[in-house]
Parts: C-alpha cells; structure tokens; sequence
C-alpha cells in the first residue's frame, strides 16, 4: 500500500516520479487520510442505551404492519433487490399485451372465401351472379347519367 512507505516496491516509487497524475492522487490521498486521522467520534449520550431500548420494547409491542405498509417500507427503505425481478416481469408482461394488442391492429383481417367443398362450377355460377348485380348497378348509373346529360343539353338550347 503506497500509504504505508515500508511495503511500497520500487516500481511502484519509481512510477510516482514519472506519472504526475499518480503522484497528485497520492498527495490527495494523503491528505484525506490525515484529515481522517484528526477526526474523534462524539461521545454517546448516557442515555442512549436504555433509550435504544426502550424503543425496541416499543417497537416488539406494537401491532404489525398490514402488507401495505410492509411494501411501502421495503420500496421506500429497501435495498430494492428483491423489486427488480418484479420489475422486469412487469416490463415482459406490457411489452407482451402491447405486441399482442398492435398485432391485433396490424394483422389483416381474414377475408371471407366460398367454402373450399364447392365445386369450381359452382364457384363459377357465384361469379358470375356477382358480376351480374354489378353489370347491373352500372347500367343503372348509365342510364341515370344519360337522361342527366340530355335534360342538360336540351336546357342549353
């Protein structure tokens, strides 16, 4: 340990000469540890003792805390080890609802198709009934749009 010369190896001082930002370290170093060294602990109360004591008789007493007030303490007071895999559980599950839900929304919606038992002619048959009804919608919006046009060429002359 370099705070202690004796067990220092000669690499080590050989370095410090070299190295400025190991030799500022060094000096800070010390100058901490001698600050440390100046420091006294303050006394204790006398009364300390039968204090302390009197509040864990107090403490062992009194009812226990409902399971709210147990999380709490350990969430406020905790070392919050015990919470991470908690966390990370819940993070998975949103990550998992969230994926689930915006494929939901994303996935085309299944089309309806004929019955896959239908032979092609009959398939063939729906066909052309479909085109049919459009046939005839479309010659519907014709013959509107030709009477349309010929009022509107007879009211121009």
């Amino acid at each position: 340990m370099l705070l202690a010369p004796a067990t220092v190896g000669d690499e080590a001082r050989e370095h410090l000469k070299v190295c400025a930002e190991c030799a500022r370290e060094l000096r800070e170093l010390q100058a901490t540890m001698a600050v440390l060294d100046g420091w006294a602990a303050p006394e204790v109360s006398p009364w300390f003792d039968g204090r302390l004591q009197a509040r864990l008789r107090e403490e062992r007493a009194a009812a226990p805390a409902g399971w709210r007030e147990r999380l709490r303490a350990r969430t406020l007071f905790g070392d919050r080890v015990n919470l991470r895999p908690l966390t990370a559980a819940a993070l998975a599950l949103m990550i998992a609802v969230g994926g689930g839900i915006y494929e939901g929304f994303t996935a085309p919606q299944p089309v309806a198709t004929p019955t896959q038992t239908a032979s092609p002619v009959i398939r063939d048959l729906q066909s052309l009934d479909d085109n049919a009804l459009v046939f005839q919608e479309l010659n519907a919006l014709d013959q509107d749009a030709g009477s349309k046009s010929a009022t509107a060429a007879g009211n121009s002359l």
